[in-house]
């Protein structure tokens, strides 16, 4: 690990004056971040803690929607009785993240920011249309996710909160790595009154995606047998030593069906 400097500061003006330093990076968990400064993959001038800023914090109802602090851990999310009594399977979904110690030290903005391919949260966003709000500007969660651990995220801005839309039916089923406990395959089914979105996380080339023909199929019915006879194909899914594109797009389905069941 290079060296570097280490801010802890007290306010988010404070946090957002730090994060200008050159080559700067904003602490929310650290998962990803202080593996990758160990193994010399990365090398920020400073860290900047925000573990400190109290804008960053809490989960609260806001009329028809959920708004989660940018570092709220996720065993906060998982055992909240506003997310719980809302949004059952975010925080179920929350609660399923990693391991114990991981749901304790990582945080909802982190995990957003961040983008892993496998990640659990960006299914929940994108299927619910959550929307990221930054010190600069709110993002639609469509228009967020642009890539492998790529965001809309410019430099200099940080994630403040996250609102998620309150669904009238939600679930989040996934098929674990046994081992990271990172989805293989994980997908995220909520019917609002708009309609049925469902997103999967785990299998793409480019991160998070939803699947059209299914939303179609389910807002026509919303039953598991509705997505009888449809498949997602194997091209643009990732291929690796726990799975290949044809499985991960076999288990898509399954996954889907079963969420649809735990939803209704």
């Amino acid at each position: 690990m290079y060296a570097f400097e280490y801010h802890r500061p007290t306010t988010l003006s404070a946090a957002l004056a730090d994060l200008e330093k050159a080559e700067a990076k904003a602490l929310a968990g650290g998962q990803t971040l202080l593996p990758t400064m160990k193994q010399r993959l990365a090398s920020p001038s400073a860290l900047i803690e925000l573990r400190d800023v109290p804008e960053l914090k809490g989960v609260a109802r806001e009329g028809d929607a959920v708004v989660i602090g940018a570092i709220t851990r996720h065993i906060e999310v998982s055992q909240s009785a506003v997310v719980k009594a809302a949004i059952p399977a975010l925080a179920a979904l929350a609660g399923g993240i990693g391991d114990p110690q991981g749901r304790n030290r990582g945080t909802i903005g982190g995990s957003r920011a961040n983008n892993a391919p496998a990640a659990d949260y960006p299914a929940a966003a994108l299927a619910l249309g959550a929307t990221i709000v930054t010190n600069k500007r709110r993002i639609a969660a469509d228009d967020y996710f642009t890539g492998l651990f790529e965001t809309a995220l410019e430099p200099g801005e940080l994630i403040t909160k996250v609102s998620f839309p309150i669904p009238e039916k939600a679930a989040y089923v996934k098929f674990p790595n046994p081992a990271s406990r990172y989805a293989l395959v994980g997908v995220f089914v909520a019917r609002t009154a708009g309609g049925v979105r469902v997103a999967v996380t785990g299998a793409g080339e480019n991160g998070v995606f939803r699947v059209q023909p299914f939303e179609a199929a389910l807002k026509a019915n919303f039953s598991a047998s509705a997505l009888d006879g449809l498949s997602v194909p194997a091209d643009g899914l990732n291929s690796d030593i726990h799975a290949d594109a044809d499985y991960r797009a076999h288990l898509i389905g399954v996954m889907a069906k079963r969420a649809v069941a735990a939803a209704g």
